[in-house]
């Protein structure tokens, strides 16, 4: 299996096959090369509506001089635990990040999200971050504030009286609720909307029917949660005989 950076060529092989609608592991297969990236190279690269060749050729060549420029030396990956690979993991650490921001959240608030939720203790404090990130405090900040809106970051105070971000196991949840509050919201708002518009006129029904539609997509989401958090999130618990068996994390 061929190693080193994607070539030329290896990228038009990538927007032919994603044109022809194969999955990323036949892809990567016909290339010969592991799925993974193949996955990082098109989903840091527009994701696979947007993938074109050259301008991810292009945008690989930057971001190899700017690393080269920015990285400071003797500035070194986290050591990883469990006998990781540091690189795959700073690696899939990009992938993640990107994936984030195709969903719309903006790149230091993805950036954040990322390095917290990859750690094993899923928590860090803010100089831990700016190190980490080579960001300003400032940047952290600004993006933790950001997170802890949307229901995907809490503070907490550790032994030493810092402030720490932390991602909690349940953060999915947490932010879908968030979500579901704000559309509700914007429900209660486009009903007043039709009050004051008027529900006979073009614009008072306009103003109905997305309040019919955020109403249903709202309650929807929070019941879907709901049943997703009691049946799918469990914690490991060890029992007398000392082996793990799952269990349900809700009382």
């Amino acid at each position: 299996m061929p190693g080193g950076r994607l070539t030329q060529q290896e990228r038009q092989q990538i927007v032919l096959g994603l044109a022809d609608g194969l999955a990323y592991a036949e892809i990567a297969r016909r290339l010969d090369r592991p799925t993974s990236t193949v996955t990082r190279e098109v989903m840091r690269n527009g994701g696979p509506t947007a993938y074109r060749a050259d301008l991810a050729h292009r945008a690989t060549e930057r971001r190899t001089r700017r690393r080269r420029q920015t990285v400071p030396r003797g500035v070194e990956a986290p050591a990883q635990a469990h006998g990781r690979d540091a690189e795959a993991v700073r690696e899939y650490e990009e992938v993640f990040t990107t994936v984030v921001m195709q969903s719309g959240m903006p790149k230091m608030m993805s950036r954040v999200l990322a390095c917290i939720t990859l750690t094993d203790t899923g928590s860090l404090t803010a100089s831990e971050l700016a190190q980490r990130l080579q960001v300003s405090p400032a940047s952290v900040s600004k993006a933790v504030a950001f997170l802890e809106s949307q229901g995907l970051v809490r503070r907490e105070r550790d032994e030493r009286r810092r402030e720490r971000y932390v991602v909690d196991d349940d953060v999915w949840y947490q932010s879908m609720m968030a979500s579901a509050r704000s559309i509700a919201q914007i429900v209660e708002t486009a009903r007043q909307g039709v009050g004051v518009l008027g529900p006979d006129t073009p614009a008072g029904a306009r103003f109905e029917n997305i309040a019919r539609f955020l109403d249903f997509v709202g309650e929807s989401t929070a019941r879907a949660a709901e049943q997703a958090r009691d049946i799918l999130h469990t914690k490991p618990e060890t029992p007398s005989d000392g082996t793990a068996e799952p269990r349900s994390d809700r009382g």
